[in-house]
């Protein structure tokens, strides 16, 4: 690791820094194929194409154009977008869904390229403050559970960094500069951050940080994003600044929205999945998430982890001797059991004592099941002074696994966006109205759109509802 003073690309100052450029770079190469298994990459080509453009255009005018920059959509239905050293930025298709114009966009798009091109990521690495996906949002641990789920839950060391509130004002400036030097307007910008905050306020866990997390308070974002905005207005002469509303929400039309059941489900406390056709319970009102790795389940006082995972290997032996291994285990007690007519193994096993320790302070209970060429393993977690109280919730789960058949499940299809347009000007509730909206949904509706249900929205504008 190289500890020396570079000149930091934007602000001309010279900073400490704990690596070269060199190794910026290869930290983010060696994150990103991470990142990719861990999301997995929502596929559109018109999308793809749209944010390489952009961010190409982009990364040209910023403070470091030589970097070699890649942009991706996640398969995510959180409201997101991060990036990690070294020129790598994503999308969750759930912020794509969120903006309204190109102008929003690109507004985050600049704030992103900034969190690379002043190094915040690589200067945060001087306060040795490295962020974890997998276990965040309301999905908070008590510390021992946590320490031993954070490893198991993703085996990745994965660069999501907090940055602190100087550093996202820089990045917000940055955010503004960049949209308005390739012609969009950064007020834009401006309003999306209203966006966020409603969105945030009505959500709990994310699978991915919050982008409102370490950010400064919205309201006062908004403000000061506003008279940046008009400044870079002035200084550049863009006296006809690019929205471009109505090409965006056509490029998003068909997009998917919320949960792609393909890949499992939550429905009344029952998890499907369509695809690999198998199903458990859930426990009532525990935290949920879902990745293409794995299936996470939490109570909300944070005493208890469950999840569902691939196991390694040909045999259930194998796939349990794996899990053992690799998380530092000792078998209490194990036994062949069957789940439904499928052949499993029951394994009660507690995480080995670290020195100066008397006893484990976890312990766990797995399942490994054999089922269609795969074995699925079930997993939770407490600590020891906690497990019984869990262990029988922990059972009811990993007991009623079991083969998904019902068809209704198996062909669930996913809502998608949808971009109509207003027959007749009004308010934007009656507009959704027209369009058969559900008086339940209005006001995600309404935070969908960027708007108040009482805006006007004028005859043959276009907006977004939500169906199938």
């Amino acid at each position: 690791m190289t500890n020396s003073c570079a000149v930091n690309p934007v602000t001309g100052k010279k900073q400490i820094v704990l690596m070269s450029e060199e190794q910026e770079i290869a930290m983010g190469k060696d994150a990103d194929p991470q990142i990719v298994a861990q999301y997995g990459l929502y596929e559109n080509k018109a999308l793809q194409d749209f944010i390489t453009k952009k961010g190409n255009e982009m990364a040209a005018i910023s403070h470091r154009p030589g970097l070699k920059y890649e942009f991706k959509i996640v398969d995510s239905d959180v409201l997101n977008a991060f990036a990690v050293p070294g020129g790598y930025v994503y999308f969750t298709r759930g912020i794509m869904a969120h903006f309204n114009n190109e102008a929003e966009f690109a507004g985050v798009l600049g704030h992103e390229i900034g969190h690379i091109t002043a190094r915040h990521s690589v200067s945060q690495q001087t306060k040795a403050v490295l962020g974890q996906v997998g276990l965040i949002g309301s999905m908070i641990l008590v510390p021992q559970v946590a320490d031993f789920a954070e490893p198991l839950s993703q085996g990745l060391g994965l660069l999501f960094l907090k940055f602190g509130r100087d550093a996202e004002r820089q990045s917000d400036e940055l955010g503004v500069e960049y949209s308005s030097r390739i012609g969009y307007d950064a007020h834009e910008m401006a309003g999306f951050f209203n966006t966020l905050e409603r969105k945030s306020a009505g959500t709990g866990a994310a699978e991915l940080p919050d982008f409102l997390s370490t950010h400064p308070n919205p309201g006062e974002r908004n403000i000061t994003v506003n008279n940046l905005s008009v400044e870079w207005k002035k200084k550049l002469n863009l006296n006809n600044p690019t929205v471009n509303r109505n090409n965006y929400l056509r490029m998003i039309e068909g997009l998917i929205y919320g949960e792609d059941p393909k890949q499992g489900f939550l429905e009344k406390d029952v998890f499907y999945h369509p695809e690999l056709k198998f199903q458990f319970p859930t426990p009532a009102g525990w935290n949920y998430q879902n990745t293409p790795q794995r299936v996470q389940l939490a109570p909300k006082d944070g005493k208890a982890i469950l999840m569902m995972t691939l196991g390694s290997g040909k045999t259930l032996q194998d796939a349990m001797n794996t899990m053992i291994q690799n998380n530092n285990l000792q078998v209490v007690e194990s036994n062949p059991v069957t789940v439904n007519g499928l052949n499993a193994m029951s394994v009660i096993a507690d995480v080995k004592p670290q020195q100066g320790q008397q006893s484990s302070s976890v312990r766990t209970l797995s399942y490994y099941i054999q089922y269609n060429q795969n074995i699925y393993v079930l997993l939770g977690a407490s600590s020891t002074a906690d497990f019984n109280n869990y262990s029988g919730i922990f059972t009811q789960t990993m007991k009623n696994f079991k083969e998904l058949s019902d068809p209704s499940k198996l062909n669930k299809q996913p809502e998608r966006i949808r971009i109509k347009t207003v027959g007749t000007t009004g308010t934007l509730r009656q507009a959704l109205a027209t369009f058969k909206v559900p008086e339940g949904r209005m006001e995600e509706l309404s935070i969908l759109n960027g708007m108040q249900l009482t805006d006007q929205v004028q005859k043959g504008s276009l907006i977004k509802i939500i169906a199938n």
